[in-house]
């Protein structure tokens, strides 16, 4: 797994590349910690060469997800794979994330949600 981050005004843009698993989650968990410079501050993932997805990196992401919803900012998955899509849709965690089909369209999005305020409850 390789990641990499950039910040934007009010948005941390990670790309995660490779496969993220029980061996590599903890590793990503990590470099979110690290990377995010406020806790409500909007997250985009660049996950366009993520190819694998379990459960552990599952967590991780709904992890972080729901520590930005409490912080009043959001999680924005951009470029999803179909084997990671498809652990999404079987869990029904895509409901607590946005994605995007391209990364130019989440960091939009998490633009757009800077200027409108805190997202609504996607319960």
């Amino acid at each position: 797994m390789k990641l990499t981050c950039s910040h934007l005004p009010d948005i941390t843009l990670i790309t995660v590349s490779g496969q993220v698993d029980a061996t590599t989650s903890a590793e990503l968990e990590g470099f979110i910690d690290r990377a995010r410079r406020r806790l409500d501050e909007h997250l985009v993932f660049d996950v366009r060469e993520m190819s694998f997805l379990d459960s552990s990196g599952l967590a991780v992401l709904l992890a972080a997800a729901t520590l930005a919803r409490v912080h009043g900012a959001a999680i924005h998955l951009a470029g999803l794979q179909p084997r990671p899509t498809r652990i999404l849709e079987i869990t029904g965690a895509w409901q607590a994330v946005y994605l995007h089909e391209r990364v130019d369209q989440a960091i939009a999005a998490a633009r757009a949600a800077v200027q409108a305020g805190p997202p609504a409850s996607r319960a």
